[in-house]
């Protein structure tokens, strides 16, 4: 197939270039690199297959030629990031989402929107299921990104339902692996960075909010099966083991070997408290589930992340 990604040089979207060239298709990566960089995607400059565009997907996207599938994944999707750029991050769900359905419909093609496990907000759900419609604070600071995301559903099941495009829905819980950016905010990078660089770990509250983590390989393969056998309901795609956040910070000081300290600082706004999916669609209809154990993959992570500082 001839393939649309946005977002492609972004963390999970180069994973996801990566797997569509491996499995033989033509890729053409969309990206306005706010976010993203052009080393996520710089092994494939000499791949006849993959071709890039470095254009905001917030405004007319136009591709020559056939077009089979699109990938929406161009958003900030890191606290820090979308507290930084909350218009970008509005824009790229709203105006991004509406652009890449209207090329999906003209060129008849598959599209798959990478929504987030953020839908759910501070869930009063646990664990958090498809059905389940959240607890968001939309004039909230994290409400532009939550929001953002909501809106993308509802355009998409709207075009899904009035139009007639073929649409899938991927709610992506936390994931971490190889390309994360080291000061992006998130708790993974942000530990083993602190970790290896021997200053002290960040918790914030008491440590005691959970979350579920998601090795990138795992995740993608589950967005392609996803694609490939999945309907137009939204499907939760992540790794359904619930850790807290102090267990990972002890984790990542076993696995570094760091003297580093745990020091706490106050939970921000609207943080949720706990993030568990529940996968019984993804095991049912996709045949899928998370592989990777944390351990094992933090580990991959360690040693990503030692290469980048050494550089």
């Amino acid at each position: 197939m001839r393939i649309v990604v946005t977002g492609a040089a972004g963390f999970l979207g180069s994973h996801l270039t990566d797997h569509l060239l491996g499995d033989g298709h033509e890729v053409i990566g969309f990206d306005n690199l706010i976010t993203g960089s052009l080393k996520n995607i710089e092994h494939l400059d000499a791949n006849p297959r993959f071709g890039f565009v470095e254009h905001d997907v917030s405004k007319f996207i136009g591709v020559d030629g056939p077009v089979e599938a699109v990938f929406h994944f161009a958003s900030p999707a890191s606290p820090i990031d979308y507290l930084q750029l909350p218009i970008q991050t509005l824009k790229v769900g709203s105006l991004g989402t509406h652009n890449t359905l209207g090329l999906a419909k003209a060129k008849k093609a598959r599209y798959l929107l990478a929504s987030t496990s953020e839908v759910y907000g501070d869930p009063l759900v646990h664990p958090q299921t498809e059905s389940y419609w959240g607890n968001v604070n939309p004039v909230g600071p994290r409400g532009v990104y939550d929001e953002a995301k909501r809106f993308a559903e509802a355009m998409t099941m709207a075009y899904h339902r009035y139009h007639g495009v073929d649409t899938r829905i991927v709610r992506i819980f936390n994931t971490y692996g190889p390309r994360m950016r080291p000061h992006d905010g998130r708790v993974v990078s942000n530990f083993i960075v602190q970790a290896l660089e021997g200053e002290p770990l960040t918790i914030y509250g008491d440590g005691s909010q959970s979350r579920s983590f998601c090795y990138v390989d795992d995740l993608i393969e589950g967005i392609v099966r996803l694609f490939h056998r999945g309907g137009s309901d939204p499907v939760n795609v992540g790794n359904p083991n619930e850790f807290t956040v102090r267990q990972l910070a002890d984790i990542v000081l076993e696995l570094t070997g760091s003297k580093s300290e745990i020091v706490q600082q106050e939970l921000p706004e609207d943080d949720p408290k706990v993030r568990q999916p529940d996968i019984s669609r993804a095991r049912a209809e996709l045949d899928w589930e998370p592989k990777v154990e944390l351990k094992q993959g933090l580990e991959r992570a360690v040693e990503y992340f030692r290469a980048v500082l050494a550089e």
